[in-house]
């Protein structure tokens, strides 16, 4: 039985991918020019075409008020394009038949053409456009369609398609185009939605609304919402509830899990590096599947007598008789056997690494939550093990540039080595102690222990006396503390006791290099914590990235600093004039203090909005250099303002 289905033999596309880019690559390049010049800056040379051209409208489109999934589409198509590049005997479709000198020079120009080549598909999708501009999207479904046509769903099977699939596996050029494929529909999909919404509000004349507004207005919402429960909690009983075990485990698991909170949303940075470290970790463990796996059922299916013979006098495969080779058919099925238990501990393996990755990927997002609310309320040394000033600098720029690249590599280079890690454990436990029990035979391993039996029985028995002489002999306890006691007697075992710990301690020192190991490679993955200790953290170049995108982040995109501007940006309403004061009274009555009235709905708004900037003030005190000197005097706000404490 087959693991996949038989190639067919040549079978030629409608499109060839040489002949789609070069129809494509044109258009690409028209619609880039098109919306540049749609999109003009009117600030420079007003008098030249009635505005230079500038920068296209997506150029904002890792805004926090730009669209999530559109993004993180883009750029998996772009990882996906940069996946078969590196494999590829043509990186560039454009250019075929290259020498092999030139072919290393055309990969790095494959590098810039793709990101230039994919950006009409974020160019369409600009919030803030002129008229003729509003609409680009019109333009999508004749640029979809010839890509989601011309990718691999014509001829999945064909030998002679692309210059990869021979080499690897004659399915692996449809498999590693399934996330291009389904962001291409995504982005069909959304377009066509746009079209649709455009065309419906032709007629409508409202103002349109300000991308975010809404999710910031929730975000105060909750802030505030929740300074009024915690200060009903205060007054609440303050008993602790000891958990069970089966709590704390479910709490455990909980974590690993990111349900979204209502008043917080993680930002779009976070959003595509996760996006495109999912769709690094599918290539890899796709390349790391049909390189491996088919290979290993090939050499099942043509194992030889012969071959097996060689390993039998090799001592590889157990036999009844060595010296005098039979027919060998008992042989040949342990051997095969063999070969069946290796691709299942493969197979095993990377389903493990996988669950893994994501798994971290996953749990990364908790902590990523947990570290933007610590650092929006000012607390910089509950995040980081020094303190920081949250402002961008050059370095922190060149982070922020290359987080979710960098975090597409080390999910990759974490799945390379935990897969290598995990499949020599799981053959090793494997063919010493699972094999040798299904066959009734003895183990090398089983056989080392019963040997060194007598050394074991002495670590263990060393261990329990310490424990038993540290509990009974060496502690007393005096009211509610513990004291130390039997001092000579403690000196002695010490003495007594120092070459068994030496071994002791070796043994300590192999686990520690294992544990150690397993969790570094289990957590490579993560950039949100170090894998170094907190003194040299700065070496680990994983977080010290991750530390700069922060605070890139949070001094350029605090959603309560956008909350106050979204409230200034609004526009007031008019209040009906006060009525003339009459100038006939007599003297004494002008004089006269009269009763005032009771205040508008307008002052009481703006006492209510200067409480709410001293109370966020006070609990995010790294908003303070955001504000306006004007806004620092005391008689701005009619009081004395205090420095907010931490």
């Amino acid at each position: 039985m087959t693991f996949f289905p038989k190639p067919s033999r040549n079978v030629h596309p409608t499109i060839s991918p040489r002949m789609y880019h070069t129809i494509m690559a044109p258009i690409s390049l028209a619609v880039i020019l098109a919306l540049s010049f749609l999109v003009k800056r009117r600030r420079l040379y007003q008098n030249c075409w009635n505005g230079v051209p500038g920068l296209l409208a997506p150029g904002n489109f890792l805004e926090e008020d730009g669209n999530r999934g559109l993004a993180a589409a883009v750029l998996g198509i772009l990882f996906s394009s940069l996946c078969q590049l590196l494999l590829d005997k043509e990186p560039l479709p454009l250019a075929t038949n290259t020498a092999p000198g030139a072919r290393e020079f055309w990969k790095i120009l494959a590098l810039f053409y793709y990101p230039l080549f994919y950006s009409p598909l974020l160019a369409c999708a600009g919030p803030r456009h002129p008229p003729w501009a509003t609409r680009p999207e019109r333009c999508w479904p004749g640029l979809t369609a010839p890509h989601t046509w011309a990718t691999r769903l014509q001829c999945p099977l064909a030998t002679k398609v692309v210059a990869v699939s021979p080499r690897i596996h004659r399915l692996y050029s449809l498999l590693s185009h399934v996330p291009v494929l389904l962001s291409l529909s995504l982005l069909s999909l959304w377009y066509r939605a746009l079209l649709v919404c455009a065309a419906l509000r032709r007629g409508d004349s409202a103002e349109p609304q300000i991308p975010g507004k809404s999710y910031y207005r929730k975000y105060l919402k909750a802030v505030l919402f929740k300074a009024v429960l915690s200060k009903r909690g205060r007054k609440e009983s303050s008993a602790k509830i000891e958990e069970s075990l089966w709590s704390r485990i479910r709490s455990y698991l909980r974590s690993y899990i990111y349900v979204p909170e209502e008043g917080f949303r993680i930002p779009l940075k976070l959003v595509v590096s996760l996006t495109v470290a999912v769709i690094a970790v599918y290539q890899v463990a796709l390349l790391l599947l049909v390189a491996v796996v088919p290979t290993i059922q090939i050499v099942r299916a043509g194992m030889t007598k012969d071959v097996v013979v060689l390993l039998v006098q090799f001592g590889l495969v157990p036999s009844e008789n060595p010296a005098v080779p039979g027919d060998m058919e008992k042989e040949l099925g342990t051997v095969r056997h063999y070969l069946w238990s290796l691709e299942v501990c493969y197979i095993c393996s990377l389903v493990l690494c996988c669950l893994l990755t994501c798994a971290m990927l996953l749990r990364s997002l908790g902590m990523h939550r947990s570290n933007l609310r610590a650092l929006y309320q000012g607390a910089v040394l509950d995040v980081f093990s020094k303190a920081h000033i949250l402002r961008p600098s050059r370095a922190a720029v060149v982070c922020w540039i290359g987080f979710s690249s960098f975090q597409a590599a080390f999910a990759c280079l974490g799945l390379l080595i935990q897969q290598v890690i995990f499949f020599l454990c799981s053959v090793a436990f494997t063919f010493l102690v699972v094999i040798p029990l299904q066959a009734g035979t003895g183990s090398p391993l089983f056989g080392i222990i019963r040997n060194m039996w007598p050394f074991w029985l002495t670590l263990v028995v060393a261990v329990l006396v310490q424990h038993l002489l540290a509990h009974f002999q060496f502690l007393e306890r005096h009211s509610l503390q513990q004291e130390l006691t039997n001092r000579r007697a403690l000196y002695i075992v010490t003495f007594l006791l120092f070459p068994t710990n030496v071994l002791l301690g070796a043994l300590a020192a192999v686990w520690r290099v294992v544990i150690s190991g397993l969790y570094n490679a289990v957590h490579l993955c993560r950039l949100d914590i170090s894998l170094l200790h907190r003194g040299a953290d700065t070496f680990d170049p994983g977080y010290h990235t991750y530390c700069h995108y922060l605070k890139v982040e949070v001094s350029q995109c605090h959603p309560l600093l956008k909350a106050f501007c979204f409230l200034l940006l609004q526009p007031g309403r008019h209040e009906a004039p006060a009525p003339p004061r009459d100038t006939h009274l007599e003297e004494g009555l002008q004089l006269m203090h009269p009763k005032h009235p009771a205040p508008g709905k307008a002052r009481i708004r703006r006492i209510r909005a200067r409480w709410w900037v001293a109370y966020t003030l006070l609990h995010n005190p790294s908003l303070t250099a955001s504000r306006k000197t004007a806004l620092a005097d005391p008689a701005a706000n009619g009081a004395q303002l205090g420095v907010p404490r931490p």
